[in-house]
């Protein structure tokens, strides 16, 4: 049914607030300052309502259905991080407050950071970057300012294997370095004499995303960090998926010696809808003091009586301060919290149901869609959204298909390496009968391809708007409201 709007629903003198009399002289404005007409609708309070309402449930969300978005772990956010982070103590805090007054604040982040360290196996945690990007920024100007204290200045070359997360190579170049692509081999790992090749005088280092975007684990990591290392290099790992590694594995036992973490992904505060994000950093030892300022300490380390005292301090050699105050508190309060109520048993379970479900929805679609690498993923996993014998069926056409069954699409066109990429994560929260269903949708639109391929091309066909032209909506944007003649 298509709902009238708000300018059809509207009628003369029809009031949706009774505004009360003013108790101040009335003033007339200056000639100019007001329209004659606005245009506005008249309308009733209950078709205000109704109307805003309305709006609200076309919005989808992680709330309303399952979200596939391979790489984004869009996973259920427990509405208890949204409470502690919405505490009057917690909310109304400022950072220009005196520093005895926001004592607990600091005692979050402080044990935020301790678990972040025992979770990744690094040496030193800081949480101000605002996002994984800047996570990634931070690990490379680490790199660079590394080698710089170190007398290396050849060392300007940053490797990126081909299944790294597109971020990867667009932090190096900002960064200053070159960046050569590393591709991957059959089974989807980083092709071992390539990185071979590389490793010389020039190389700074590797940005390692493990588990990849292929939704693999690289087979050979050890030996080639060990290479990177024996070549003089350092070692990123991009953190975006740790979901998958959660009590499995420490990056930082592996030998990574910086990665970031997506709090807005793997500890469940929200992510998508434009953030806020937060991309704490950790790094090993060697390189604790060159972390962006500030970094929350313990000043005082107090008794049995007194309670320590938490303060700032500034690594030696830091890069510099990356953002305004500390970061985004409110993702750090909503982390500590998920961290604090799931537990080290809780966070391996969390690891291995994301595994499980990934790899049990994987083999529901395999016998209809190609896989990209026929092997047991992680936390995810990507299918090519085409067929050798249906020329005209693309990616796109699947997931505006997918939308008409009442899913959201999975990441399309993502990782680059795979012919027509559909990447799919169902994260550790949905339940078997969502990823029986969700398949039960994909296998109906693999055999809709064959016997009807128009019903994919012409799709999405029972949403409020039906599939337009996605470059030009993004070039020529619509940025005012339409107000009928």
């Amino acid at each position: 049914m298509i709902e009238p709007t708000i300018y059809e629903l509207s009628q003369p003198g029809r009031k949706g607030v009774a505004f009360p009399e003013s108790d101040v002289p009335a003033y007339d404005l200056p000639a100019g300052f007001a329209r004659e007409a606005l245009k506005l609708p008249e309308l009733s309070e209950q078709d205000v309502v109704r109307h805003f309402t309305h709006l609200s449930q076309l919005n989808y969300s992680i709330d309303g259905g399952f979200y596939p978005l391979g790489s984004c772990t869009m996973k259920y956010n427990p509405k208890i991080n949204e409470e502690m982070a919405r505490l009057p103590g917690l909310a109304n805090t400022h950072p220009l407050q005196p520093i005895e007054t926001v004592q607990g604040n600091l005692y979050i982040m402080y044990q935020l950071q301790e678990w972040l360290q025992e979770i990744s196996g690094l040496n030193r945690v800081c949480l101000s970057p605002a996002a994984g990007a800047q996570g990634e920024l931070v690990g490379a100007l680490i790199i660079k300012k590394y080698h710089e204290i170190n007398n290396a200045p050849l060392r300007t070359k940053i490797l990126i294997p081909d299944s790294a997360h597109g971020t990867n190579p667009a932090t190096s170049a900002m960064s200053g370095f070159k960046v050569v692509s590393l591709p991957s081999d059959a089974r989807g790992n980083v092709d071992l004499e390539a990185l071979k090749a590389e490793c010389d005088e020039t190389l700074a280092g590797l940005m390692l995303t493990n588990p990849n975007t292929l939704g693999l684990f690289d087979e050979n990591v050890l030996e080639v960090i060990q290479l990177v290392h024996e070549a003089g290099g350092l070692v990123y790992g991009d953190g975006a998926n740790l979901n998958a590694l959660l009590g499995v594995v420490r990056p930082g036992d592996l030998g990574f010696d910086i990665m970031h973490f997506n709090l807005h992904k793997t500890f469940s505060t929200p992510h998508g809808g434009g953030g806020p994000g937060s991309g704490p950093v950790g790094v090993s030892e060697a390189l604790a003091e060159f972390l962006p300022s500030p970094v929350v300490t313990i000043i005082e380390k107090g008794d049995e009586e007194t309670p320590p005292f938490f303060g700032f301090y500034t690594p030696q050699h830091t890069i510099g301060r990356m953002k305004a105050f500390y970061g985004h508190f409110g993702m750090h309060i909503r982390a500590y919290t998920y961290i604090a109520m799931h537990g080290p048993a809780g966070l391996l379970d969390i690891a291995q149901k994301a595994v499980l479900n990934a790899n049990y929805l994987m083999a529901q679609i395999k016998e209809d869609y190609t896989l990209a690498y026929d092997r047991t993923c992680m936390h995810e996993f990507v299918v090519e959204g085409a067929w050798e014998d249906i020329p005209d069926i693309h990616a796109l056409d699947i997931s505006k298909r997918l939308m008409d069954y009442g899913y959201h699409p999975p990441t399309n066109y993502f990782p680059l390496i795979v012919h027509e990429a559909l990447m799919i994560e169902p994260t550790e929260t949905e339940s078997k009968q969502t990823l029986d269903a969700f398949a039960k949708a994909m296998k109906a639109i693999a055999k809709e391809a064959r016997e009807d391929p128009d019903l994919l091309q012409t799709a999405p066909h029972n949403t409020p708007i039906r599939r337009c032209d996605e470059v030009k909506a993004a070039r020529d944007l619509v940025l005012c409201c339409w107000i009928p003649e």
